[in-house]
């Protein structure tokens, strides 16, 4: 039954299957960002405007099918294959886990120090069975005695630096966090990823929610507990010295003495934990005379949780940390672009 006053209209098929004609007729670019668990697929025109967005949970862990009987060619197909069918000659870049070991076909890593040229060059190739190729982005190895790597990172990274049109802005030294599953902080200076850092926040947290005793009286909140999470952030940073395994039974010990609710203590492991990252981030920053005291850096990331690390960042005496929007979508677009995969037209949103 229609109610009073309500303007509902049916969808036209035939006008919306005009709309992505249209849409396709401006197709320049297919770019990929294929991780572990998801997949997502944007489709640019030549200004670097992402014309549609398509995403998918077919990450390279979770195919339709296993690798040998074709279950990367079939993700392929179902996130661009309604876009390829209509505009084939569409150049394809892709970058993740896709480009691992474990991926569609490796891409080895290239080393740091490395500028966006570097990726370029290390970039291969795979045919799919529609006939397509793709380009696949190689991640970023810092060797040394703990090597670090980053795999997808790195395009999110370029896609930041992007948006430095002051070549002042570009050459200064400045520092990106990208937090997550495994947390990377990357040292940037002139165009290039100079050195970066890993902590397995997310992963560690994850594991000891679930796997341990701390996770016996936990509650999950209604809603996020700042105060809960400052404690914690603030014990790490005051009282961390002999580190995480030293301090992370506090979350339950407080909960035991009556001093955190049951729902109060997931928010407090977590601050626990990101304190430690932040302080273990600030020990290396003090080795190379610097400080996350003042830094005006960029966060990438999941938006809730780059709101989450913003707060915990004051508590450092950093309180410039700026939020990148469309890192990925900017970051396929500029090396795309640098691999002369599109010829952008001079409006383009994403060129770095």
């Amino acid at each position: 039954m229609k109610r009073a006053g309500s303007h509902t209209q049916a969808v036209n098929p035939v006008n919306t299957a005009a709309a992505a004609d249209a849409k396709l007729q401006h197709a320049a670019l297919i770019a990929l960002d294929w991780g572990t668990t998801s997949l997502r697929a944007y489709l640019y025109d030549a200004a670097g405007e992402v014309l549609a967005t398509r995403a998918s949970t077919a990450g390279i862990m979770n195919l339709p099918r296993s690798a040998e009987q074709g279950g990367f060619d079939d993700a392929f197909d179902d996130a661009c294959g309604a876009w390829l069918a209509q505009a084939p000659a569409v150049p394809v870049i892709a970058a993740g886990m896709v480009g691992s070991a474990q991926g569609w076909v490796e891409a080895p890593y290239v080393d740091a120090p490395a500028n966006a040229n570097a990726l370029v060059a290390g970039i291969v190739h795979v045919k799919a069975a529609c006939g397509s190729t793709l380009h696949i982005v190689p991640g970023v190895l810092q060797r040394g005695e703990l090597p670090n790597v980053m795999r997808g990172e790195e395009t999110q990274i370029f896609g930041a630096l992007g948006q430095d049109a002051d070549a002042a802005d570009n050459a200064r030294r400045a520092l990106i966090g990208l937090p997550g599953t495994h947390a990377k902080w990357a040292v940037v200076q002139a165009g290039r990823i100079e050195r970066f850092h890993t902590f397995m926040t997310g992963e560690v947290f994850g594991a000891l929610r679930e796997h341990t005793i701390l996770g016996r009286t936990m509650v999950t909140p209604d809603r996020p507990d700042t105060e809960a999470f400052l404690r914690g952030v603030n014990i790490a940073r005051d009282k961390g010295q002999a580190g995480m395994l030293a301090t992370v039974f506090s979350a339950r010990t407080l909960g035991l003495t009556g001093q955190l609710s049951r729902e109060q203590q997931p928010d407090y492991l977590s601050g626990l934990l990101i304190g430690h990252e932040l302080a273990g981030l600030e020990a290396v920053l003090t080795q190379q005379q610097n400080s996350l005291a003042g830094q005006h850096l960029r966060l990438i990331g999941n938006e809730a949780l780059c709101e989450r690390y913003r707060v915990a960042l004051a508590q450092f005496g950093c309180t410039h940390a700026e939020l990148v929007k469309h890192a990925t979508e900017r970051g396929l677009w500029r090396i795309a672009t640098q691999a002369g995969l599109v010829n952008p037209t001079p409006q383009a949103a994403y060129a770095g």
